[in-house]
């Protein structure tokens, strides 16, 4: 009964504040020392995939010459979240946890930090153009991000 009481509070604080209590989240901003990298770009992969499925299903629904507007706007509203899913990811994830400031004192340290940061902002920058179009470049050169971020991340690890 107290496992009971205890997913009820959780339903009820989540309702209370807008939140899905069975979403997972990026990954929480205690220091608990549990951290699935690799996970978390797999995840990003999954959502470009649902990204360039959804764009590919709007500009086939947009060809037709009755367009099922409906099925038409439930694919834009599946675009926008998965590209808001991997904002998510990067800032809330790797921005806020796992990419730590460097000092300048040590240039291979701060160089490796400032390559970080630069291809974390353009996966963020693709992910908001991809919410702005339906052209598959976008996800394309999203994917080239996420490749770039992940070797720069893992190379070390």
């Amino acid at each position: 009964m107290k496992k009971l009481t205890g997913l009820f509070t959780i339903v009820v604080f989540s309702l209370a504040f807008n939140l899905n209590p069975f979403q997972a989240q990026a990954h929480c901003e205690i220091p608990c020392g549990i951290y699935g990298d690799s996970v978390r770009i797999a995840l990003i992969y999954e959502h470009i995939e649902t990204i360039q499925k959804s764009m590919d299903q709007i500009n086939e629904l947009s060809d037709n010459e009755n367009p099922d507007f409906n099925q038409l706007i439930r694919w834009v509203v599946n675009k926008e979240e998965h590209a808001k899913k991997i904002q998510d990811i990067v800032s809330q994830y790797f921005l806020h946890q796992r990419i730590k400031p460097t000092e300048t004192g040590n240039a291979a340290a701060y160089k490796k930090y400032q390559q970080q940061l630069e291809a974390l902002h353009h996966i963020l920058v693709f992910a908001m153009k991809a919410k702005q179009t339906t052209d598959i470049s976008v996800v394309e050169t999203l994917k080239e991000k996420v490749h770039n971020f992940e070797h720069l991340y893992f190379h070390s690890h």
